[in-house]
């Protein structure tokens, strides 16, 4: 079974998250947008009403009546259009019509209309070979009915702003679309950027430890197996395998230790597990213990702290291990009568830790892999090449040392030259002390 390649799977995963978020936003765009479309040919049309409701009305204000014999008659003379009886250029009527209060047609202007009035007084649109609003207005004197006025417009101002709307919406809703896919897949990408970096940790804690605990693993069993199939009385011998065994089982215990610190401490520290260190008394303590090992070793031991404070915010156990790493690598690779030293001083806004030793030195093709995962250099360092079994573990512990100091929002580098020694220089950043005033007598 093949499995597919992190890349793939977390751009796959991208993907869905960007047609996912472009399917439910654009649904909800062409929803808005159809609803808008709707609601805004609603207003039109009730503008456009308004519009030729008044115009209608105006007219019918013109129409004079009197009443003779008891009913009253009408006179249209004086009413616009359609006392004209023509309709004039810059007119935007189509027809104009007048029915008496029995719907019969009594003058019109314009298209030839039926006798008699069929349709209740109010709006109407007409699919004519011009778009048309017709409106039907009942004339009343003293809430007696004098007839009935019909007007009809073309609908040309509406039928364009309409135009106009839909050529925007089917050119911004694509547009709109396009602009979401993309911002999905932004979003996508952002959103998938932790969980991809947590996975990535966690594939290369798993291929690192599965490819370094092999060698291990094999040797514990190759013991194992050779201790039962050829089984002895010898005591020293039985011991001897035993101790083996207990050294392979701490190489790994070590190993997995290391591989679960980095796994851990690869992104910056949470500010509750940082407080506040003074470096000065911190370094103290680490003097002592190196300082005696150094004597053992017969290897020289300086160091060169402040009479004042240097404060830091930092995990103190995190800080000593990284700390720790240098002085037990400077230790390792000084010859016997060579020296090693210890410096920290102070800049305005970081403190500097300098482990310096006068050993083997580093090659300088070496030095930009230095702090590589499982770069050793240990032919080179190794004081005594006939014995290997000097040779330094398994190439974390500066690897390890960077990733804490980066997690502090440090830096570590190194110079080295080889056959003369190294310095290796940690920089973190100095606690921002808050400033009081004194109060003014």
């Amino acid at each position: 079974m093949v499995s597919a390649r992190p890349g793939s799977l977390f751009h796959r995963s991208q993907r869905n998250l960007a047609r996912w978020f472009t399917g439910s936003m654009g649904s909800i765009l062409v929803v808005f947008a159809g609803a808008m479309f709707v609601l805004e040919t609603q207003e039109q049309m009730r503008s456009f009403d308004q519009q030729l409701l008044n115009k209608s009305r105006t007219m019918a204000a013109a129409v004079k009546y009197r009443l003779h014999e008891g009913r009253w008659r009408v006179e249209l003379n004086d009413v616009p259009v359609l006392g004209s009886n023509s309709i004039p250029y810059d007119h935007e009527a189509r027809y104009v019509r007048w029915y008496d209060r029995d719907g019969q047609l009594v003058r019109f202007v314009g298209t030839v209309p039926p006798e008699q009035l069929a349709i209740a007084p109010g709006f109407l649109s007409l699919s004519t070979p011009q778009s048309l609003r017709q409106v039907t207005l009942p004339v009343f004197q003293n809430q007696e009915l004098l007839g009935y006025l019909q007007v009809a417009v073309p609908l040309d101002p509406v039928r364009s702003n309409l135009h106009q709307l839909r050529l925007f919406l089917a050119l911004g809703v694509p547009l709109a679309l396009a602009l979401i896919g993309i911002t999905g897949w932004l979003l996508g990408g952002f959103a998938m950027q932790p969980i991809q970096t947590a996975y990535e940790r966690l594939h290369r804690f798993t291929a690192d430890a599965s490819h370094e605990l092999r060698a291990p693993l094999a040797a514990l069993l190759g013991n194992i197996q050779i201790g039962l199939v050829k089984p002895t009385t010898d005591p020293n011998l039985h011991e001897q395998r035993l101790h083996k065994l207990v050294e392979i089982t701490k190489s790994m215990t070590t190993l997995v230790t290391n591989l679960l610190l980095l796994a851990r401490h690869e992104q910056s520290l949470p500010p509750t597990t940082l407080q506040s260190v003074d470096l000065v008394a911190f370094l103290k303590d680490l003097v002592e213990t190196f300082a005696a090992e150094a004597s053992t070793q017969n290897l020289q031991w300086q160091d060169d702290l402040p009479d004042t404070p240097i404060r830091i915010m930092a995990d103190a156990d995190l800080l000593r291990q990284a700390i720790a790493n240098l002085l037990n690598n400077a230790l390792k690779y000084t010859p016997a009568g060579g020296t090693v030293a210890l410096h920290l001083s102070a800049t305005p806004h970081r403190a500097l830790i300098q482990v310096k030793d006068t050993g083997i030195g580093i090659p300088a093709e070496c030095l930009p892999h230095i702090f590589e995962r499982f770069y050793r250099v240990d032919a080179v360092r190794t004081p005594d090449r006939q014995q290997p079994e000097k040779a330094g573990g398994f190439g974390l512990g500066l690897a390890i040392t960077q990733q804490i100091i980066q997690a502090h929002g440090g830096t570590v580098q190194v110079t080295s030259t080889e056959g003369q020694g190294s310095c290796f220089a940690i920089a973190l950043p100095l606690l921002k002390q808050k400033l009081h005033r004194q109060p003014t007598q």
